[in-house]
């Protein structure tokens, strides 16, 4: 049975966010069938989802069912949060993976913990780790960038910001907009920058499509299904600069001619050379 203790307040409920499985049913944590089968409430994201969920988990439901999704999330938060002061136990669960990750629950969870509520987790399948895992690309420093906007000005101007990252970074996008997506990667970053596009993971139809970002365009351009998560190499870290005059305007122009601003080139040589922004930007303008 699941650990029903509390932080500070017996006589509140528990939020328990519970990974669901991203493709086989089979990697679902031990734990997730046991909160289902003792939640005083379920709150899912596909309510048909979780009926099929259950049925090949061999779980018999005997809590409340609600809905709980992007289009009433903001309206079920204070419903959901009144049985959770009431006393009662509240499992969360996704389509897929863990709930609040690019999924409902951020506002659930922020609810709970203003009200001293214990927050607690069923871990389990990710598709930021487990995509990053199989990607080939380094591990060690990674970041999680959600989905790009739809967009194509704010989603150039995402990837902008994003250009002198060094560490590896994580997106999720649908099947449909994949190209683009990896288009104006190329184009903000280069065509040359590794990455890998992985689809369905851990599906029957599962695919790790790895290379330089331009093959990739071409390669997503004959269409991409199913679930997709993009991995892509971060920047090289920038040497240093010197910190006289000539080397700093001449890394301020460098910075310029690859596509930075001019405000995003002053605060990248003034951090790397360890000059004042404020010198470095007089330098620029004298």
């Amino acid at each position: 049975m699941p650990d029903t203790g509390s932080d500070t307040g017996s006589a509140q409920g528990v939020l328990v966010l519970a990974a669901t499985p991203i493709g086989q049913t089979g990697d679902a944590p031990p734990r997730l069938a046991a909160e289902l089968a003792a939640a005083d409430v379920v709150a899912a994201e596909d309510t048909r989802r979780l009926k099929r969920l259950t049925s090949e988990l061999g779980v018999t439901l005997t809590g409340r069912v609600v809905s709980y999704f992007e289009g009433n999330e903001s309206a079920r938060t204070p419903v959901l949060l009144a049985a959770l002061l009431a006393g009662e136990r509240v499992v969360l669960v996704t389509d897929a993976g863990m709930p609040s990750v690019s999924d409902p629950g951020y506002r659930l969870v922020v609810a709970a913990v203003e009200h001293d509520i214990r927050v607690t987790a069923v871990p389990g399948p990710s598709a930021v780790l487990t995509a990053l895992a199989v990607s080939g690309l380094p591990v060690d420093r990674f970041c999680f960038e959600g989905f790009l906007p739809r967009k194509a000005g704010e989603r150039s101007r995402r990837l902008s910001g994003l250009l002198r990252e060094e560490r590896t970074m994580v997106f999720f996008e649908a099947p449909h907009r994949t190209q683009a997506a990896l288009a104006a990667m190329a184009e903000s970053w280069g065509g040359d920058r590794a990455a890998a596009v992985c689809r369905e993971l851990t599906k029957t139809h599962e695919e790790v499509r790895r290379g330089p970002l331009a093959d990739l365009v071409a390669w997503a351009a004959e269409g991409v299904r199913g679930e997709v998560t993009i991995v892509v190499a971060g920047a090289l870290a920038r040497a240093e600069v010197d910190s006289d005059p000539e080397s700093l305007r001449a890394a301020v122009a460098e910075e310029e001619a690859s596509g930075a601003t001019r405000k995003e080139a002053i605060a990248d040589v003034a951090r790397r050379s360890g000059v004042p922004r404020r010198e470095v930007y007089d330098l620029v303008h004298r």
